[in-house]
């Protein structure tokens, strides 16, 4: 992808460079093994922090340091195990070794550069919108979703571990504006990218109950107009792919996980929907030719197998602690690491052959209650 950055661009990120380096100290753990990081935002309106675990072989989690994000956490209006009811508030690039998190109660995007174990803040920038909730990566791409105001997409250029705005990639979803109680389940939860980079997806949940698709050119340019896919009722919350590509939507409204082909002309094409027979299924995450959808309501995970066709096959469901949320999975497809809201936790299980999860600890993160947003490298 090839995209020409004016001058006056590269002269204010190169000030934004020199005044924003934060130099980061991590705190060492007693673990000796380890073999990657997961980093969790605890989502505190009075100051928002990360906080970066090593985990070991056996995928327990050793506190290696809590980085601020120099940002404030926010809380959508009704929400209790999950303030920002979203998916991707906290996202891990592992190819430029950054992560980026959402500082809703302030709409900016914190920066990390990721060296080892330890976290070198880079960068806080405006979200380009209001309560940004979810950050997706393409190549030197960066969308970030607002979910406020109606929501809008924000695209950004990432130029040597910064961001830079790209104002002509700014696009308001117009979506209904509602208040008070009902406001975190009709506010937009997540924005995606297709795996070959054609088109950028919104889950809308219960504001537009609908998938807004737009078309993304070569050069990363967005589609003025989007696609809109109706799934009146079913309240598309959060969204992963699997390893064919399909496009697999957990559905809280009628607690299903729904799969969809991506065709031409940035259209989707229903494929499955599959009851989960839990209570509210919000949240989902890939693990290779698996994926795992979160049940606040039931404190479960349930594992399906993806059929080349698109049909889920069930791998059963199991226990978590109350009020499960977010879930990130290790880059080599071996662990999933589940939050759970009621006390701000991270449970651990051990992905089997057979796609069936065994835990294998559990770590209270330090003032997360009700947070979510969790990556894992």
């Amino acid at each position: 992808m090839k995209r020409t950055v004016s001058a006056v661009a590269v002269s204010a990120l190169a000030l934004t460079i020199g005044l924003s380096v934060t130099p980061a100290t991590a705190t060492a753990s007693p673990d000796s093994a380890p073999q990657g990081m997961v980093f969790v935002q605890n989502d505190d309106p009075a100051g928002n922090q990360v906080v970066a675990y090593r985990r070991s072989a056996d995928g327990s989690l050793h506190q290696a340091g809590t980085y601020p994000t120099g940002g404030r956490g926010g809380t959508l209006d009704g929400a209790v195990v999950d303030r920002l009811a979203s998916q991707g508030s906290v996202t891990y690039d592992k190819a430029h070794r950054t992560l980026y998190v959402v500082n809703a109660g302030s709409n900016t995007v914190t920066v990390f550069g990721v060296a080892g174990d330890r976290l070198i803040r880079r960068q806080i920038i405006n979200s380009g919108g209001t309560f940004p909730v979810s950050v997706a990566v393409h190549g030197a791409e960066v969308y970030v979703l607002n979910a406020r105001a109606g929501g809008a997409v924000q695209g950004y250029l990432s130029v040597l571990g910064h961001l830079v705005p790209l104002p002509s990639e700014h696009r308001a979803l117009g979506l209904p504006v509602t208040t008070g109680a009902q406001e975190f389940t009709h506010t937009p939860g997540q924005v995606v990218v297709t795996p070959q980079g054609s088109s950028v997806i919104v889950t809308t949940k219960a504001a537009g109950n609908s998938l807004v698709v737009f078309g993304r050119s070569g050069l990363g340019h967005l589609t003025k107009a989007p696609v809109l896919v109706d799934d009146a009722g079913n309240v598309p919350f959060a969204a992963t792919f699997d390893h064919f590509g399909h496009l697999a939507v957990a559905e809280a409204g009628t607690n299903t996980v729904a799969t969809y082909a991506v065709e031409r002309g940035h259209r989707l094409r229903l494929l499955n929907r599959t009851a989960t027979g839990q209570m509210a299924t919000c949240w989902i995450a890939g693990a290779g030719g698996n994926y795992y959808l979160s049940n606040a309501g039931s404190n479960s995970v349930s594992g399906y197998h993806a059929e080349h066709d698109g049909s889920p096959v069930a791998l059963g469901n199991t226990a978590t602690g109350e009020g499960t949320v977010d879930a990130a999975v290790t880059p080599d497809n071996r662990y999933i690491y589940v939050q759970t809201g009621k006390v701000g936790a991270v449970d651990a299980f051990r992905i089997e052959s057979d796609g069936s999860l065994t835990k294998t600890s559990s770590t209270v993160v330090p003032n997360a209650a009700g947070a979510e947003g969790i990556a894992a490298g």
